[in-house]
This record gives C-alpha cells, structure tokens and sequence, in this order.
C-alpha cells in the first residue's frame, strides 16, 4: 500500500495547532493559496476554466477572513496568478507571500512554499 501524501502538511499542521486569531488565519488562508498555486503548475494543471472557478471562489472566501493588512494583497496575487497559464508569475506571487507571512509560519511552512515556488519555477523552465 502506497504511503498517503498530504500536500503542505506543515502549513496545515500550523493551521491546526495555532491558536484561533492572527498565526491560524494566516497559515489556513496560505494554505489555500498554496494548493490553488500548486494546482497551476504545469504537470499538474488544471484546466483553465476550472482554475478561474475555484480563484473566484477562494476570493470569496478570503474576503470573510480577518488577516493583517499586509497579508492579503500578496494571498490574492497568487490567487490571481493561479488562474492563469504563467507558472513563473505564480511563483512570483508564492515567493512575496513567504516574505509578508515569516513571522506568521513556522520554518517548515515556509520551506514547504519555498518549495513550492521553486517547483513552479522549474516547470516553468522545463515547459
């Protein structure tokens, strides 16, 4: 039996365990964007339309959370970036939401975006 992988465990694992407020908030809503993001990438790519669904969708909710101010702006970006076909703009995105939430995720998080960001770059490349 195949092990059962969890996209960004840590990021959800931080999500879980911090207390509800600011830390909680912040690390569920980078969640998000991160599985929207990953979704993007080219050898995974959903198809366009699919991805602009689940972007307006992820707007939605993320404007009924309360998130520091610097925060949002870079979440919806990746959101954005994720409905459309440049991988190399979406990881751009990934990469200013790891700056704005560093206080907020644990080290772990941040490599698992990091990651991330370099993945889309890749592929980018390799594409």
């Amino acid at each position: 039996m195949e092990p059962l992988s969890f996209r960004f465990a840590a990021l959800a694992a931080l999500a879980g365990r911090a207390p509800i407020g600011g830390q909680r908030e912040v690390a569920l809503a980078t969640y998000v964007v991160a599985r929207l993001a990953h979704d993007a990438a080219p050898t995974r790519m959903l198809p366009l339309s699919v991805r602009a669904e689940r972007a307006a969708a992820a707007r939605n909710w993320l404007a009924s959370v309360t998130l520091p101010q610097a925060v949002r702006p870079p979440l919806v970006r990746v959101i954005d970036r994720s409905a459309g076909e440049s991988a190399t703009a979406t990881a751009a995105a990934v990469r200013s939401v790891i700056s704005v939430t560093a206080s907020y995720l644990n080290p772990r998080a941040r490599l698992e975006l990091a990651a991330l960001a370099d993945l889309l770059e890749s592929q980018a490349v390799a594409g």
